[in-house]
C-alpha cells in the first residue's frame, strides 16, 4: 500500500450479514473498531469486563444510527473461567464467526499483578487469554467462510524479548519489560496460528496490526507517555483504521501486520509494515504455542511439543 492510497473506515466493504467480536470495545480503539464494523452493517459483538462502560459504549453506537448492531457480552481476559464462559455463550447463540478482533489489553501496570489464574497480568491477559479464547472459538471461525483473527499488538515488540526462564516475571519484574514481552507474544502467536491453519488446510487468514501511538486510557500507567498523548497520539478513529484494515482489506496477506504509514510508524493511516527479527522465530513461536496451551488448557491445531533449547537463541 502506498503512501498516496490514504484508506479510511469509509472505504470498508460492506459487512452486513458478517459477526465480530471486538475484544476491549468499551474505549479507545477496540470502541471505534466496534463502531466502524457496526456501521457498515456487522453485527458486533463487544466483548467487555465491565458490562456498564459496555453498554454505555453500545449505547453510543447505536446514536450513531449504524446499518448493522452491536450487544455487549462478558468477558475478563484475565480469567480463564471468564473466557470459556464467554466462548460458551458465544456458540450457543451465533452460528458464525468472521472477525475475531483480539484488541483488549493491558500496559505497563507498575507493579507485578497476577491474574485469576496465576499468569503475570499483562502476558497473561494480552496473549493468554486471547490464546484460550482464539483456541475455543477456532472451530466456528473454521466453518466461516472468510473468516479472519486480528491480534493486535505494539511497536513495542521491538523491545521485546521472550524470557523462557521467567516467562511470568517472578524472579524480576519490569512493567514494559512484561508489555514488549507480551506483545512480542501477540505477534509470535500470529505467526504461528497462521502456520497451523495452513498446515490443517483450514481457511482461517491471521493477521495482526498496531495503532501506533493513538491517545487512549491503555497509558494510563506508562507515565510520560501518558503525559505527552495530547502533543503526539492521534485519536482513535485514525489509531484503529489499521486495525479494520487488517480485518477487512481487500489485499491483506496471511501472517500480515499493519501500522500507520507516518514518521517511526506512530500516526497516519494504514499500510504493511515488517516486524522484529525475534517475532518471526517460528522455534520460539512453536515452543510458546505448547508453553500457552499447557498453561491455559486449551489445545487446538496440536503437533508434538518442541524443545525448549531451540527456541532459546
Amino acid at each position: 500500500m502506498s503512501m498516496q492510497n490514504r484508506w479510511t473506515a469509509a472505504q470498508m466493504p460492506d459487512q452486513t450479514g458478517r459477526v465480530a467480536i471486538v475484544t476491549g470495545a468499551n474505549s479507545g480503539i477496540g470502541f471505534e473498531t466496534a463502531k466502524a464494523l457496526a456501521l457498515k452493517g456487522a453485527t458486533v459483538v463487544m466483548a467487555c469486563r465491565n458490562l456498564t462502560k459496555g453498554e454505555t459504549a453500545a449505547d453510543a453506537i447505536r446514536l450513531a444510527k449504524p446499518a448493522g448492531s452491536v450487544q455487549v457480552m462478558a468477558l475478563d481476559l484475565s480469567s480463564l473461567a471468564s473466557v470459556r464462559a464467554f466462548a460458551g455463550e458465544f456458540i450457543r447463540s451465533f452460528d458464525r464467526l468472521d472477525l475475531l478482533i483480539n484488541n483488549a489489553g493491558v500496559m505497563a501496570l507498575p507493579k507485578r499483578v497476577e491474574t485469576a489464574d496465576g499468569f503475570e497480568m499483562q502476558f497473561g491477559t494480552n496473549h493468554l487469554g486471547h490464546f484460550a479464547l482464539t483456541g475455543l472459538l477456532f472451530g466456528l471461525l473454521d466453518r466461516t467462510p472468510g473468516s479472519r483473527v486480528v491480534n493486535v499488538s505494539s511497536g513495542a515488540h521491538r523491545a521485546g524479548r521472550m524470557r523462557w526462564d521467567d516467562i511470568q516475571s517472578d524472579k524480576s519484574y519490569s512493567p514494559f519489560v512484561a508489555y514488549s514481552q507480551s506483545k512480542l507474544a501477540n505477534l509470535l502467536f500470529t505467526h504461528e496460528l497462521q502456520r497451523r491453519v495452513d498446515k490443517a488446510g483450514a481457511k482461517v487468514t491471521v493477521t495482526a496490526a498496531h495503532p501506533g501511538w493513538t491517545a487512549t486510557n491503555l497509558q494510563t500507567h506508562s507515565g510520560i507517555a501518558g503525559f505527552l498523548n495530547p502533543f503526539f497520539g492521534q485519536q482513535p478513529p485514525m489509531g484503529a483504521l489499521p486495525t479494520l484494515y487488517a480485518a477487512v482489506g481487500p489485499d491483506v496477506p496471511p501472517a500480515s501486520y499493519y501500522g500507520p504509514n507516518g514518521f517511526m510508524e506512530m500516526r497516519g493511516y494504514p499500510k504493511r509494515v515488517g516486524t522484529s527479527s525475534a517475532a518471526q522465530n517460528q522455534a520460539g513461536a512453536v515452543l510458546l504455542w505448547a508453553v500457552s496451551e499447557e498453561l491455559t488448557g486449551v489445545t487446538f491445531l496440536s503437533e508434538t511439543a518442541p524443545q525448549p533449547e531451540t527456541a532459546m537463541a
